[in-house]
C-alpha cells in the first residue's frame, strides 16, 4: 500500500504530509507530476505497479490525520510493516466519528435553545460537536495568518488542545469556573437532507459562571492575587456570567448567528441566577464591539487599564 500525492512541493498538503503524517516514509519518483511516499528502505519494482491506497487532496488530508491510527504498508514481495502514524493519539480523539449524522431536532427538545432563520442555537451534546467547536476556534485564531507555513498543522494542534480544555471546562474540572456551557449554532433539519455533525455546526461560544475573588469588582481587576472568594456563602450577588470564544464559520457570517447565540447565553445565565454578564474584546475589533453593543453590552471604563498590554476592553450587560 503506497500513497500518492501531487508533486507540488510548494503546496500545504505536500509539505504537511512530508513533515507530519508520513514521517517514517521517503519520497519516490513517479513521473513528472506525481510523487510517491514509500516505506524507508523499500524500493518499488518498476515492472509491477504498486497498489494505490489513497490519493491525497485538500478534503481528505485533515480527515486522515484525525482518523488514521496506523498505516499498514504492503510491499511488492507481499511483506508488510506496521507504522504508527499518529504518536500519542488519545482515546477520545480516536473515538470521534467524523461521519456521525447531526442529532434530530426531536432529540434536543429538552435542551434550552433558540431558533432563528435556518439555524438553532443550543448546548453542545456530542463529542463531535465539541470537536467542531474547537476547530472553528482554531480557524478563527489563525484566520489573520492564512499564508503562515504549516498553518493546517498549527490549526490541528490548536483544535486538539482546545477540545480537551473545553471538555474539562464543561465537566467542571476547571478551577476558574463554577460552571461552563458550550453553545453551538447548527443548521436546522431539512427534509431528505442528511448532514454530518461537521457540516451542521456553524458557530460556537462559551458561557461560564464565575465568582469574584476577594477585592475584585470586575473580572481581571489588578489586585493582589487571593484564593479567597468574595463570599464563602453561595450568594449570586458575588457571581457573574462570562462570555468567551465567540466565533462563526466564514461562510455563515452575517446571518445573525453570533447575536442569537449571545441572546441564548443571556437567557441561560439569567436562569442560573446571574445578574450581570461580561466579555473581553480586542480594542481594534470594531465589528465585535458593535455586535456586543447590539445585544446590550456596554463598555466598562474602569476596566480599560488593567489589560491594556493585551489591548483588551471589558464590556458588560445587565441580565
Amino acid at each position: 500500500m503506497f500513497y500518492f500525492v501531487p508533486k507540488k512541493r510548494n503546496t500545504r498538503e505536500y509539505m504537511e504530509l512530508r513533515s507530519k503524517i508520513l514521517g517514517q516514509f521517503e519520497i519516490g519518483k513517479l513521473g513528472p507530476n506525481w510523487c510517491i511516499f514509500q516505506p524507508i528502505g523499500i524500493r518499488i519494482n518498476k515492472r509491477k505497479s504498486p497498489i494505490v491506497s489513497s490519493v491525497f487532496n485538500r478534503e481528505n488530508l485533515s480527515v486522515l490525520y484525525s482518523r488514521c491510527r496506523s498505516l499498514e504498508v504492503h510491499c511488492n514481495n507481499d511483506s508488510s510493516t506496521r507504522h504508527s502514524a499518529l504518536k500519542g493519539e488519545s482515546s477520545k480523539l480516536s473515538e470521534l466519528l467524523f461521519n456521525r449524522l447531526q442529532l434530530p431536532d426531536e432529540e434536543c427538545q429538552e435542551l434550552q435553545k433558540r431558533s432563528f432563520g435556518r439555524f438553532n442555537a443550543r448546548e453542545a451534546v456530542l463529542d463531535e460537536e465539541y470537536w467542531t467547536a474547537a476547530w472553528l476556534r482554531a480557524e478563527a485564531h489563525w484566520e489573520p495568518m492564512p499564508y503562515m507555513r504549516h498553518i493546517d498543522s498549527h490549526k490541528r494542534k490548536f483544535a486538539e488542545q482546545e477540545f480537551y480544555a473545553l471538555k474539562r471546562r464543561c465537566s467542571g474540572l476547571d478551577g476558574n469556573s463554577l460552571k461552563c456551557f458550550c453553545f453551538v449554532a447548527v443548521k436546522k433539519e431539512e427534509k431528505n437532507v442528511r448532514r454530518t455533525v461537521l457540516n451542521s455546526v456553524v458557530g460556537t461560544l462559551d458561557l461560564s459562571v464565575r465568582q469574584f475573588l476577594k477585592g475584585e469588582t470586575y473580572p481581571g481587576e489588578v489586585k493582589r492575587l487571593s484564593p479567597v472568594l468574595a463570599s464563602p456563602e453561595p450568594f449570586n450577588a458575588h457571581k457573574y456570567a462570562y462570555i468567551a470564544n465567540v466565533c462563526v464559520a466564514k461562510f455563515a457570517r452575517r446571518q445573525g448567528i453570533a447575536s442569537n447565540m449571545l441572546y441564548l447565553a443571556s437567557d441561560v445565565a439569567a436562569s442560573q441566577g446571574m445578574g450581570q454578564m461580561y466579555v473581553h474584546v480586542n480594542a481594534d475589533n470594531n465589528a465585535a464591539q458593535e455586535l456586543y453593543r447590539k445585544v446590550g453590552f456596554k463598555m466598562v471604563p474602569v476596566a480599560s487599564s488593567p489589560l491594556s498590554r493585551g489591548q483588551m476592553l471589558l464590556m458588560s450587560t445587565e441580565l
